[in-house]
């Protein structure tokens, strides 16, 4: 599994202030909806659920909200970076301002695991997320997530 066929490049948008977690998981249902064609509403409502289960900020500034959603036929994701972190209840007790949300089909053992655990060892190298808190093109965040794991790969 790669990054790149998680990840499309219009997944990908850099956010100036975000009010909330609630407001940030209201914003990555809408950019899943106009991305890949989701419901939005359960998206969000999707995320919501898994995070009353416990935090998803798994510190050093990440989040790594993911939920399941019917009507999905692969692992999606969803990137954003913020320009003034939101408070995430996070382990590390730091606000977060990288944010990678992972959407799977709701049958998905396997694959929806794989996919957590690239994401998670993606986001873990702090060579990638110096890169990604340095830049503000989307295009060039997307470059950096997928091409990190084809550096790691080689």
């Amino acid at each position: 599994m790669q990054l790149s066929e998680i990840l499309r490049p219009a997944a990908v948008k850099v956010v100036g202030t975000v009010s909330s977690k609630k407001r940030l998981f209201q914003d990555l249902g809408e950019l899943v909806s106009t991305t890949y064609n989701l419901d939005g509403a359960a998206a969000f409502a999707a995320l919501q659920e898994r995070e009353n289960l416990g935090p998803t900020g798994v510190g050093h500034g990440v989040a790594l909200p993911h939920a399941r959603i019917e009507g999905l036929d692969k692992v999606v994701g969803a990137f954003l970076r913020l320009d003034k972190p939101v408070d995430f209840d996070s382990v590390d007790r730091q606000p977060v301002d990288l944010v990678f949300a992972l959407f799977a089909p709701d049958g998905s053992g396997v694959d929806h695991l794989k996919a957590l655990a690239l994401v998670s060892r993606t986001m873990r190298d702090q060579s990638v997320t110096a890169k990604l808190r340095a830049n503000n093109d989307a295009e060039t965040l997307h470059t950096i997530l997928t091409d990190a794991q084809a550096i790691r790969a080689a």
